[in-house]
């Protein structure tokens, strides 16, 4: 099957990013720290420019968001959304649980996805309509799994949820239900759930560039992937409720929403 030629402009950007992203990975990097003190390495900036290389060398007029360079273009129909490294403190230190994020979306609807575990040797994508794959080989959400005593359940980034009395209450009584509770974290959850290895992703305290090619990727595998409130991601979300069948979504919503 063909695919989007949105897509292999991804694959190619996030490519070259990996190069980047190896060059500095076993080196010394420097680090300067954000206003909200979050780190950033040259090797973020580096890889961010040679994807937005790549990408608006083919497609100029579209829209780039990118976490290190910000938004430009943004009344374009089609815009690029981009984290280059996600998980810099991960990258910093030297462990596996960082990737490159890079999604497009069409006005307001989120059609292509890649999400690139560089040092996990993972690199899956989709575009809307054409599946889900990793490492060139299509993947699908776990079935038959639809009562939370037999499902897995992976929490990241909680420290909203925690802070919401009855959410963390919701949030408890989940993790005593479901038949495992693990935090994977970061793109690797995603990617189990899109693969049939987990069933639930329960995570607050994230940003649309961390989620927007994973959530491509999911809903192409058959799962469903939300914010907490049930609301379709948008540049605004800020939280995700992901799932393999609308059946134990549905179950999970409910537990978290008492």
């Amino acid at each position: 099957m063909s695919r989007s030629p949105f897509l292999d402009i991804a694959l190619q950007a996030a490519r070259a990013g990996e190069e980047v992203i190896r060059h500095y990975y076993d080196a010394n990097v420097k680090v300067t720290m954000k206003e909200d003190y979050t780190p950033v390495t040259v090797a973020d900036v580096e890889t961010e420019q040679k994807i937005k290389e790549v990408i608006l060398g083919e497609y100029p007029d579209h829209g780039f968001y990118g976490e290190e360079t910000g938004h430009s273009n943004p009344d374009a129909e089609y815009t690029w959304l981009i984290d280059p490294i996600d998980g810099t403190k991960s990258f910093v230190r030297q462990y596996p649980f960082f990737s490159t994020q890079i999604a497009l979306m069409h006005r307001d609807e989120l059609i292509v996805g890649v999400s690139n575990g560089v040092m996990f040797n993972e690199l899956a994508w989709a575009s809307k309509g054409e599946g889900a794959f990793l490492n060139e080989q299509p993947i699908r959400v776990s079935e038959g799994i639809e009562d939370l005593r037999d499902a897995a359940l992976s929490m990241g980034n909680i420290a909203t949820l925690a802070s919401d009395t009855r959410r963390w209450a919701g949030a408890g009584k989940l993790a005593q239900q479901v038949n495992r509770t693990r935090g994977y974290g970061d793109f690797y959850h995603y990617h189990l759930l899109a693969s049939g290895k987990i069933e639930i992703i329960v995570e607050s305290d994230v940003n649309i560039l961390d989620i927007a090619a994973l959530s491509v990727i999911v809903h192409e595998a058959g799962g469903k992937m939300t914010d907490l409130e049930g609301q379709g991601l948008t540049l605004q979300t800020n939280s995700v409720l992901a799932a393999s069948s609308d059946h134990l979504y549905q179950q999970v919503f409910s537990l978290i929403h008492l």
